[in-house]
């Protein structure tokens, strides 16, 4: 595995070699992923989207992901160390992440004005750093414009089911893809069941974004509703919303096809 280094702390990489003539994929994973649970279910889905639209990719994990080094002191004392924040997270670790830590990320890369594809907490960043930084395009799964109880139900079972020591349980799942599982699992949980977080909103945020925009999301998905994707083009009218049937949370991963063929439609006209 590759790293980036940014401001002393390595962050894993991936590279999908491509053309150079247009602009780069690149993946930002859900609030539990890594640059490896993008290939689930036996299909590498960011290699086949690469090929399928003719252009290179780029996969991270954030810091305390994957193979990243972890965040110090995850479930202790929010305070920031030089560039990095450690410690808890706080409701504006998006923020961060979108704003700060990728525009560092992208210049490491060499990469300007990537094609931004995200999944859940990933597809928040996304639209936070589109609607901050030029980009060719964004392509957001899942994405939370807002905090929904249905979004809290759904993290509050994962809480549950974390602490399941069976070999079938979601922490003994994670840990094939986390060096440190526990350190990614708490900062997500810990900050998206702090009740400062019910007020997380960047719909205002969204309507700074110029870029092409696909939004994509299940019909049943377990972690937020269609009002996402209704409120993101209220904000962004020329956005291209997607509803898919017999769809969760994860689109690429309930119908890798469909949602494969939609992007490779939206990106047609792209540079």
């Amino acid at each position: 595995m590759a790293h980036a280094e940014i401001h002393g702390i390595r962050l894993a990489i991936s590279h999908v070699p491509g053309p150079t003539d247009k602009a780069p994929l690149l993946f930002l994973h859900e609030g539990l992923g890594s640059v490896s649970m993008w290939a689930q279910r036996g299909r590498d889905w960011p290699r086949e989207l690469c090929a399928a639209t003719g252009r290179a990719g780029w996969l991270y994990s954030r810091r305390g992901y994957g193979r990243s080094d972890p965040v110090p002191d995850v479930r202790g004392t929010p305070r920031t160390d030089g560039f990095w924040h450690v410690g808890r997270h706080e409701p504006d670790y998006m923020h961060r992440e979108a704003l700060d830590v990728l525009p560092e990320l992208l210049r490491h890369l060499e990469v300007r004005q990537p094609v931004l594809v995200g999944h859940s907490d990933g597809a928040t960043i996304a639209l936070l750093h589109a609607s901050r930084h030029p980009v060719s395009a964004c392509v957001v799964m899942a994405p939370h414009v807002f905090v929904e109880d249905v979004s809290i139900r759904s993290i509050e079972q994962a809480r549950l089911a974390y602490g399941d020591a069976s070999e079938r349980g979601l922490r003994q799942r994670l840990a094939r893809h986390h060096q440190d599982v526990d350190n990614a699992f708490w900062q997500w949980n810990d900050i998206w069941l702090n009740p400062a977080f019910r007020d997380f909103d960047i719909r205002p945020a969204c309507r700074s974004i110029t870029a092409p925009l696909l939004a994509v999301q299940g019909l049943n998905d377990e972690y937020g509703s269609l009002d996402q994707l209704r409120d993101i083009q209220a904000m962004v009218p020329a956005a291209t919303t997607l509803e898919l049937p017999d769809c969760g949370h994860s689109p690429h991963r309930d119908q890798p096809d469909l949602v494969t063929a939609a992007i490779v439609r939206f990106l047609a006209p792209c540079s």
